[in-house]
């Protein structure tokens, strides 16, 4: 019998806590800027590549998580959830 680890990532709740889940995180985001995206983000990436971004970036489960913790879509990489959103602060 081997001995496994279970996996856990760090990911945050609806109210901006962090939590421990078993499962990874299908979005990230920048605390500061309060902006979430695919982990694939090209603009991440870059500012990842450029040597920042890292110290606050944060991951959601999924996006409902994300817009409940106050985050707001990527126009880039989210671009149609990204014109949804901004369509709904403007009523």
């Amino acid at each position: 019998m081997s001995d496994q680890t279970t996996r856990h990532w760090t990911l945050l709740d609806r109210h901006g806590r962090p939590w421990s889940s078993p499962c990874p995180g299908t979005l990230g985001g920048h605390r500061r800027s309060r902006i979430y995206g695919r982990l694939d983000c090209p603009c991440a990436l870059a500012a990842i590549a450029r040597g920042g971004y890292v110290r606050h970036r944060v991951f959601f489960l999924d996006a409902a998580t994300a817009i409940a913790a106050g985050y707001r879509p990527c126009a880039r990489c989210l671009a149609q959830d990204y014109q949804a959103w901004r369509r709904s602060r403007k009523i």
